[in-house]
C-alpha cells in the first residue's frame, strides 16, 4: 500500500475558529487545514502521494484544463458516529464512477485503493474538523470533494500528459439553508444538459455549467432546481441540475429513469433502489415520460416525488412547474420519501445497522 507523506499546516485555523464554523458552516464555503494530492506523468503514473496544507494551487495559464475542460470530481461525505469515529459511505462506487469519468474525460485511471486511502489520510489528519451532530435532525458532516485535472502546459489538443488529483474537505450543514422543504422544480424543454453520446454519465464540470442557465431560469420562475428532458425526443424525464429523480406510486413502485449516457450513476439514487425492498418499495428503472408523471399524479397513481444526491441527501418535491402545466404533490413530503431519507441516514450516521457493510472507516 502506498503511504501519502504528510507535510503539516503550520499554521492550521484556531481552535476556536474552526468550532465556530462547524456550528454553522453552510455548504461549500469553509475548508479544513490540509488536502490530499496525487500527480500523474505519462511517463511515470502516478506518484508523489501527500497529504499538505490547503491553499491555492500554480497552474500555468496554458494547463489544458483552461482550454479543453478535461476535469472531473466527485462528492461523498465523512459522518461522525456517537462513539466519534468517522466513516464514509460506499466510497468504492465513488473510486469507479470517477473512473468511469475519466475514461470519457481521457483522464488515467486512479486505483480503488489510490482513491480511498487519500480519503482516509486527509480526514484521519482534519478529523477534528469532522461535526459532532447534536441530534438526530443534525445532518452536518464533512463534505469530500475528489478532482482530477488536466495540468499539463500545452495548447495541442490532446489528452494531458500531466494530471493532478486532490481532495478538499468541507464542513457542511444542510444542502438547502431551508430545511427538509418540499421543492418547485422548474421543467427546462429547451434547454438541455446532456445528449445521446456526450458526457451527461460523466461527473465533470461541464455538465454543471450547462445547468446554470437553465437554473437561473427555474430561480426566475419562484422555482429551487430545474429538470431536463431527454435531447432527441423532449419528453423523458432525464434528471436535475444535480439530483435524480425519483417517483413513488400508489401501487409501491419506487421508479426512476434507467440508467442512459445523459444520467449520472448517483451513489444515493443506487442506495435507494437496494434499500427499497426492505421497506416495501418495488425498484424499477426504465423510461419515464413527463406525461406519465403527469397523468400519473392527476389520476392518484402517482403520489410523491423526490429528488436525491450526496448533498441533499433527499429532497421533497411539491411541484412541477412548466409554460403549459403544473404537477402538485402539495407541500407535505410523503411518507415513503421522509422513511426512505431516515432509512438511509441511519446507516450513514451509525444509528442503525449496517447490514450492507456499506460503510468504510476513515478516522
Amino acid at each position: 500500500m502506498t503511504e501519502f507523506v504528510v507535510l503539516k499546516n503550520l499554521q492550521p485555523q484556531p481552535e476556536l475558529v474552526r468550532e465556530n464554523i462547524k456550528k454553522d458552516p453552510g455548504f461549500g464555503k469553509y475548508f479544513t487545514d490540509h488536502m490530499a494530492h496525487i500527480r500523474y506523468t505519462i511517463d511515470d503514473g502516478w506518484q508523489a502521494h501527500e497529504v499538505k496544507p490547503y491553499g491555492p494551487l500554480v497552474l500555468d495559464p496554458a494547463a489544458a484544463v483552461f482550454h479543453y475542460a478535461q476535469e472531473i470530481f466527485e462528492g461523498l461525505k465523512a459522518y461522525r458516529h456517537a462513539d466519534g469515529s468517522v466513516w464514509t459511505f460506499r466510497p468504492e462506487r465513488n473510486a469507479a464512477r470517477i473512473n468511469r469519468s475519466a475514461e470519457r474525460l481521457a483522464l488515467p485511471q486512479l486505483s480503488e485503493e489510490d482513491f480511498i486511502n487519500s480519503l482516509k489520510a486527509l480526514v484521519s489528519l482534519d478529523q477534528a474538523w469532522v461535526p459532532t451532530p447534536e441530534s438526530e435532525a443534525d445532518e452536518s458532516s464533512l463534505y469530500l470533494r475528489p478532482f482530477m485535472i488536466a495540468t499539463e502546459r500545452f495548447l495541442g489538443v490532446r489528452a494531458s500528459h500531466e494530471v493532478d488529483y486532490y481532495v478538499i474537505a468541507s464542513p457542511a450543514g444542510p444542502y438547502f439553508a431551508g430545511g427538509i422543504k418540499p421543492l418547485s422544480i422548474w421543467l427546462s424543454t429547451t434547454l438541455k444538459r446532456a445528449g445521446a453520446g456526450g458526457t451527461g454519465f460523466a461527473k465533470c464540470g461541464g455538465n454543471y455549467a450547462s445547468s446554470l442557465v437553465p437554473t437561473n431560469e427555474a430561480a426566475a420562475k419562484g422555482c429551487q432546481q430545474v429538470l431536463f428532458t431527454d435531447a432527441e425526443e423532449n419528453k423523458y424525464i432525464d434528471e436535475l441540475g444535480g439530483m435524480n429523480l425519483m417517483l413513488v406510486t400508489k401501487d409501491g413502485k419506487l421508479l426512476t429513469p434507467g440508467l442512459s449516457d445523459t444520467i449520472l450513476d448517483g451513489v444515493t439514487r443506487r442506495s435507494l433502489l437496494d434499500l427499497a425492498p426492505q421497506l416495501g418499495l418495488e425498484p424499477v428503472e426504465r423510461k419515464i415520460e413527463v406525461e406519465e408523471w403527469r397523468e400519473g399524479a392527476a389520476s392518484g397513481e402517482i403520489v410523491e416525488a423526490f429528488a436525491c444526491g450526496t448533498a441533499a441527501v433527499i429532497t421533497p418535491i411539491s411541484k412541477l412547474v412548466s409554460e403549459d402545466f403544473t404537477i402538485d404533490h402539495g407541500e407535505t413530503a410523503g411518507e415513503k420519501t421522509m422513511e426512505l431519507r431516515k432509512t438511509l441516514l441511519d446507516i450513514q450516521y451509525g444509528r442503525a445497522e449496517d447490514t450492507n457493510n456499506w460503510l468504510v472507516r476513515l478516522a
